[in-house]
């Protein structure tokens, strides 16, 4: 006869906070004692309702509710498992050797399609052949640049052990997967995807095969515009999507208001100028009205917001190209074209308490604002700042570091002209740090029509 499944729950409900649910144990509490590996499956299925994960030794245990700070040292990677089940599609699509002849020849047409799509700022309509080149191309730096965005966040105690998730254009997985390996394996996460393509989600499917065992994913086949938020989120990731919206504020306003209480909105996009400057004027858009920007971006004087044009992006190290980026590139006259290994992105984390990643207010110092730059040129003065770039000069010239406080119009750089230990935590300083910088020379560039801070043997810079 078939396994009563609600006394199975209601059982696993009595013991939950009592000891381990052992499936073994638990099918002696119910009439026909169901074999364990059915209460098991059982105990998977709803795992989310009872609030539970499993462990290696295949009990059951009360997720964590208290914050979780998880250890991250970077991404080098993407790893074998995932690189293997696009392989997997990959052969199952045009056999063992679809790297080469006329199915290696459509794929690198494929790749050299959406690329120049992107480029020509078009939307990327999705089949089968794009679905699998996504998943070569983009999977390992979209992998890499969630974990380095999201990193902070939870550095901050602002992830707990039991994480509801909506991933809003979900597309073939890549944000997803780096979510999940940056929590700790007994983290309970309750994934839902939104993609409307059925083939990103016939790649996304296999792939969330392969999360860890504690995410239990549901997917919701319908555009972000159409999808109907039930319930609250800690965490909405959008990622990739703002530049394929018709007009994304109202549909980013939409999913705040499905946020936690203290939940936080991800929005994420590639670094070109473009999608770059887009989603810093939706960030702009939506704040103070419905949403308090955490970061990266400050806000350190009371009132007041920055208008600059806002390109900001972070870049980290590269992740090793996988097999498969590899494979497609042998054939190619250009290798490179085909690999992509460059970890670059722009990134706005979105809150609706009120909490910044900065809790500082200059307001009432004799700091300078950089909305007053012009009234300082030629002079030195200290000023607090965030770090929003890594070195953007070319090799050969001094390094040049985008730099906001949150209240400038135009456009301002710190350049680093006579490094000393005194003032090198400019240069050490990660993306998004606050940094004291005390007797910088403030000089207006003609040429880029910006505000330069010179940091020079005068000037002292630490880490606010």
């Amino acid at each position: 006869m078939p396994a009563d499944r609600d006394a199975i729950l209601d059982s696993a409900r009595y013991l939950r906070n009592v000891r381990p649910l052992d499936p073994a144990e638990l099918r002696e509490y119910v009439e026909g004692r169901p074999h364990e590996a059915v209460v098991r499956q059982v105990l998977r299925e709803h795992a989310v309702d009872l609030g539970v994960v499993e462990r290696e030794d295949g009990t059951f245990v009360p997720a964590n509710d208290d914050p979780i700070a998880p250890a991250f040292d970077g991404v080098t990677e993407l790893p074998e498992a995932y690189a293997w089940a696009v392989e997997d599609l990959l052969v199952e699509r045009w056999g063992a050797n679809w790297h080469r002849g006329d199915s290696g020849d459509t794929l690198r047409e494929t790749v050299r399609g959406f690329k120049e799509e992107y480029l020509q700022q078009e939307a990327v309509e999705y089949d089968a052949d794009v679905a699998l080149g996504y998943a070569i191309y983009h999977l390992p730096a979209y992998y890499a640049a969630v974990q380095y965005a999201l990193a902070d966040l939870a550095d901050d105690g602002l992830f707990s052990g039991n994480l509801r998730v909506l991933d809003v254009g979900a597309g073939v997985g890549g944000p997803a997967l780096g979510l999940f390996d940056l929590l700790p394996e007994d983290a309970l996460v309750e994934y839902h995807a939104v993609e409307p393509s059925d083939a990103a989600v016939d790649v996304l499917e296999r792939l969330l095969e392969e999360a860890p065992r504690n995410v239990h994913p549901e997917i919701h086949r319908e555009t972000a515009e159409a999808f109907d938020p039930e319930g609250e989120y800690d965490l909405v990731m959008l990622c990739s999507v703002l530049s394929e919206l018709e007009d994304p504020v109202p549909v980013v306003e939409k999913y705040l208001d499905a946020l936690a209480d203290t939940g936080t909105l991800l929005a994420l996009a590639p670094a070109d100028e473009n999608t770059s400057t887009q989603l810093r004027d939706v960030e702009r858009a939506v704040e103070d009205e419905a949403a308090t920007v955490y970061g990266p971006t400050p806000r350190l004087w009371t009132g007041e917001r920055p208008t600059d044009y806002g390109w900001s992006f972070d870049q980290r190290p590269d992740v090793d190209a996988p097999a498969t980026q590899r494979r497609l590139a042998e054939a190619a006259e250009r290798p490179s074209e085909f690999q992509n290994t460059d970890v670059k992105f722009s990134y706005s984390l979105l809150r609706t308490d009120g909490r910044r990643q900065h809790d500082a207010d200059l307001s009432g110092g004799q700091l300078l604002k950089l909305a007053d730059a012009d009234d300082w040129v030629t002079q030195r003065a200290d000023a607090v700042v965030a770090k929003l770039s890594r070195n953007l000069a070319d090799e050969d010239a001094n390094p040049l570091f985008k730099v906001s406080d949150g209240s400038e119009d135009t456009e301002c750089y710190a350049v680093l002209v006579n490094e000393t230990s005194l003032n090198r935590a400019l240069r050490e300083a990660d993306y998004g740090d606050l940094l004291s910088i005390e007797s910088a020379l403030v000089l207006w560039n003609d040429d880029e029509g910006a505000y330069n801070l010179v940091v020079d043997e005068e000037t002292v810079v630490d880490r606010a």
